[in-house]
């Protein structure tokens, strides 16, 4: 039984049961899907289903990062680059932009093209902020 699908099925209806659903992926987390600590963790950061707890997104979707879930890498980054749940570090938002893009996160093409062009966490080079935004262009990302 894949608890993660199920919680999915379940929070797709029309009047899902929100305690099934937290169920599911509390029991999908236990079981290390890095996925349904992703969805969970964005659920505390927003507040939607739960009350918004920062702590709580924040230890999810690092989880889920740890995990490579590429959405999860591309959140920690730009936490990690505004300091909101984490402490201000652009060199680590660089480098979870970098994971993010290799696991397929589009947008993070862009960002790294971003911090290469600004020197936002990395040394400033224009050539490869060049390589990075038109890679991110091809991908159909523009900013």
């Amino acid at each position: 039984m894949d608890l993660y699908k199920n919680a999915l099925k379940e929070i797709s209806k029309n009047n899902p049961d929100i305690d099934k659903v937290l169920s599911l992926l509390e029991r999908s987390i236990e079981e290390g899907n890095g996925e349904a600590a992703y969805a969970l963790g964005t659920w505390y950061l927003h507040g939607h289903y739960v009350t918004k707890n920062l702590r709580k997104a924040t230890t999810l979707i690092r989880k889920a990062a740890n995990d490579n879930v590429p959405d999860a890498l591309y959140d920690m980054a730009a936490s990690y680059e505004s300091g909101i749940g984490v402490k201000k570090n652009e060199g680590r938002a660089v480098e979870y932009y970098l994971r993010a893009a290799l696991h397929g996160d589009k947008q993070s093409f862009f960002e790294l093209g971003r911090c290469y062009y600004h020197g936002l966490g990395i040394e400033r080079n224009r050539k490869l902020a060049k390589i990075w935004y038109d890679r991110a262009e091809e991908l159909g990302v523009h900013d």
